[in-house]
């Protein structure tokens, strides 16, 4: 996601309450903004585009921070039939898409956050 200088500047909107981005190679803190601009490999195949807002982030207002629904929520994005088998299938899934997502590898953003003025 490195800009460039052709790059236009984008409006993301987040969650207020969400906590600043961290630097480039800092853990995660759950800021949202890498996954708001444009999805991972998993988020695009979920969700069928390759620019803008994943459909598989959540914002978890108990925790005040945005995570992975493949890996928070699973249930709710790989549920097929009863349910049993997208339980099965997302257990023995999961480390694979963790590594897929690069969870825990760190930030990987390095688009620059303003906050807009108050009006």
């Amino acid at each position: 996601m490195k800009p460039t200088a052709f790059t236009p500047a984008r409006v993301v909107w987040i969650e207020p309450d969400a906590p600043p981005k961290p630097a480039w190679g800092q853990p995660c803190n759950g800021c949202g903004v890498c996954c708001l601009l444009e999805p991972c490999p998993v988020g695009i195949v979920l969700s069928r585009r390759r620019r803008g807002a994943c459909v598989a982030l959540r914002w978890v207002a108990t925790e005040r921070r945005y995570r992975c629904g493949v890996l928070h929520d699973p249930g709710a994005l790989l549920s097929w039939g009863d349910g049993r088998i997208g339980r099965w299938l997302t257990a023995r899934a999961q480390p694979w898409l963790a590594r897929w997502i690069a969870a825990g590898s760190g930030c990987d953003c390095d688009a620059a956050v303003e906050n807009p003025s108050p009006s």
